[in-house]
């Protein structure tokens, strides 16, 4: 095998730029993206070390894919190299959404939008389902050489799909079996980041950029000087924003108001954007107004169907508060939208570069320590049975537009239900790209609604 070679800035630039644009499928496609590209294809880090810290992102609160993001930029290419992967990871998105926030308040629903957005709902469902099968390939060995890890990933399956547990606690759990496990149970976890399907897959490659045995570049390495300093300028841009929005409109003011209620939402984002959009929904329309319900639905809609988190809907709450607030005045309702927007969008994401920043180095210097990866490859196998309960939301979404009930059971949307195994036929059949499918079923969709079936 021929060494690894360097990545250079502006290549990783050009990808993350990229990335922003083909981010589909919430957390779970975005991850298998991520790892497609980087993993398998560019070679920029290993199997093993990737896992690693998308474990510790699945530990935060805030966006994991966009975190992972953060965390291999940062690794690649110091903090500018986080900066930049996790900023071109949201900046795309939200534009998009602006854009689409502006459109919905001008021309409200539009046929051929409802279309897209039907054939769309269907390919999103087909990418949960496959980022199960790949996550869970990847993390789980078989079931009677690591019966506690597939228990793991079935109990959170059941914990969040049945009992609506909170997902926290199945967090906890999870970390919890699998120290226990580590400590009475190693051998069930020694693969378990990556598993030996894994650990074949990065031998049938050339070595990675950042191999599993890549000593932690220097950057990377904890020291307590360089922890305090970013935790420092971390609360310091939250101060300043905050100080010039208290300053500018009072704290009651509109963006002030937005502002410290949107980081208090990125702090309880444990489990993704579905996890703490409850806690939007009370606070933006029933506590303060800024939205209706329906339309909080239609965002998630919009959220869903554009690149970038799924909690990137934010956007489109800010957008809608501060034009129905006027935050800049009649005259101005489109740039005081935009500036709420960018708003809430700034006080959403700022606490993930602050996480990724100040622990990334603690958490390379447990690369390889089973004390600490133990409790983490818990939290992975219970990832697999949360992207599982993900999907089956999703399914039911789709068969049921309106609500499942034991009176609508036997009348699902079969079309719906079609596109999802066409979708899923093109993923795991004929290795499609996430784009292509998206596309490709969201066109279809536009048929079905124009021949006026739908």
């Amino acid at each position: 095998m021929t060494a690894a070679r360097e990545v250079s800035f502006w290549e990783a630039l050009r990808f993350w730029c990229k990335l922003g644009f083909i981010s589909f499928g919430g957390p779970a496609g975005q991850i298998a993206v991520m790892h497609r590209e980087l993993v398998e294809q560019r070679r920029w880090i290993s199997e093993r070390r990737f896992l690693h810290a998308l474990n510790y992102c699945m530990l935060l609160p805030g966006p994991e894919a966009q975190q992972l993001a953060v965390y291999i930029g940062w690794l690649l290419h110091r903090t500018w190299g986080g900066i930049v992967a996790g900023v071109l990871f949201v900046l795309p998105s939200l534009l998009i959404l602006i854009g689409l926030s502006w459109v919905y308040l001008n021309y409200g629903q539009v046929g051929w939008v409802a279309g897209l957005l039907y054939g769309i709902k269907p390919a999103v469902a087909a990418l949960v389902l496959h980022a199960v099968h790949r996550l869970g390939a990847k993390t789980l060995r078989s079931p009677r050489r690591a019966p506690l890890l597939w228990g793991i990933a079935i109990g959170s399956f059941v914990a969040l799909a049945l009992f609506a547990v909170p997902f926290p606690l199945v967090v906890l759990c999870a970390a919890l079996a699998g120290g226990l496990a580590g400590r009475w149970a190693p051998s069930q976890l020694v693969q378990g980041e990556g598993g030996h399907r894994a650990q074949a897959a990065d031998s049938d490659h050339s070595p990675a950029v950042i191999d599993d045995h890549t000593p932690t570049p220097v950057h990377a390495r904890f020291k307590r000087s360089r922890f305090l300093r970013v935790v420092a300028t971390g609360a310091a841009l939250w101060i300043a924003s905050m100080g010039m929005l208290v300053v500018w409109q009072g704290w009651s003011g509109t963006l002030a108001t937005m502002g410290w209620f949107f980081t208090k939402a990125a702090l309880l984002t444990f489990g993704g954007a579905y996890a703490v959009l409850p806690y939007v929904y009370q606070g933006a329309v029933l506590e303060h107004g800024w939205l209706l319900g329906p339309q909080m639905i239609d965002g998630l809609a919009l959220g869903e169907s554009t690149p970038g988190p799924l909690i990137m809907v934010v956007a489109f709450v800010g957008f809608l508060g501060g034009w129905g607030q006027q935050v800049l005045g009649a005259d101005a309702l489109f740039v005081g939208a935009t500036l709420a927007a960018m708003v809430v969008t700034w006080f959403t994401f700022l606490p993930s570069f602050v996480f990724i920043l100040a622990g990334g180095p603690f958490v390379e210097s447990t690369h390889g320590k089973l004390h600490f990866t133990a409790p983490l490859t818990g939290i992975t196998a219970a990832v697999v049975g949360v992207v599982a309960s993900l999907a089956l939301f999703f399914l039911l979404h789709v068969a049921y537009p309106s609500g499942w009930s034991v009176a609508n059971w036997s009348s699902p949307d079969w079309v719906g239900l079609v596109l999802v195994v066409i979708a899923a036929w093109a993923l795991f059949v004929f290795k499609q790209g996430v784009v292509k499918v998206i596309l490709a079923s969201a066109l279809i969709g536009w048929m079905w609604q124009s021949a006026g079936v739908v």
